[in-house]
């Protein structure tokens, strides 16, 4: 198999390593936000569910919360897996990177000293109105190196999918190299993966530029 050929055909599952990208990183910022705001929460029993989940989720592999997602309700209900496997490998990347994202906004969300949600107060505004024209924008400023450097971890992670079988690009490129008996389809992915991380990094850089707006 020529070297072109090879690039032809794993550039079809580039497709798919894109979708797992795009709609891991839509699922899981606003969730994550969901899950910061129950780990902050007063109600000790919420705040304290939220954080043993927390737990598990980054204690855990992800290869093996992927198997759990995709084939655990055949084992334990008698489901039929998913014909579809985008749908599992994409719920169980959103819930994942969901924790790692939860901490990250926490960790933003409590570096805002009190002052200014006293100030607010005296301003007039709602808890709502503080927390979303005075805080968040400010935590998201804060946030963006963490976030950055998770979503370019996430580009990597996406060839965990190979182990329920989704035919995303490194997946294809596993199968090439086997077939073929040649490492190329490995080189060939690690270039891809470099340039699709490249293309982001310099994406969210310019975002964190525009934040920074005093400097």
């Amino acid at each position: 198999m020529s070297l072109w050929t090879m690039v032809i055909k794993m550039a079809t599952g580039l497709e798919r390593t894109c979708a797992i990208f795009f709609l891991t990183v839509l699922f899981s910022l606003p969730l994550g936000m969901i899950v910061a705001l129950l780990r902050m929460s007063k109600n000790k029993v919420v705040s304290g569910v939220t954080r043993f989940v927390i737990s598990v989720l980054r204690g855990t592999p992800l290869m093996l919360q992927l198997l759990a997602v995709t084939y655990g309700p055949y084992y334990l209900f008698g489901l039929t897996v998913s014909k579809n496997k985008l749908i599992p490998v994409v719920i169980a990347f959103s819930i994942n990177y969901a924790a790692y994202f939860a901490e990250i906004y926490r960790g933003g969300i409590e570096s805002i000293a009190k002052g200014q949600y006293e100030a607010a107060e005296v301003l007039g505004y709602s808890k709502t109105q503080t927390f979303i024209r005075i805080i968040l924008p400010q935590v998201i400023k804060r946030i963006m190196p963490s976030v950055t450097n998770e979503v370019v971890t996430l580009v990597k992670d996406t060839s965990m999918a190979f182990t329920v079988s989704y035919q995303e690009m490194f997946t294809i490129g596993k199968e090439i190299a086997n077939s073929q008996t040649s490492f190329m389809p490995f080189i060939v992915a690690g270039v891809f993966y470099f340039v699709f991380n490249a293309i982001v990094d310099f994406a969210m850089g310019k975002v964190e530029k525009k934040l920074n707006y005093y400097q």
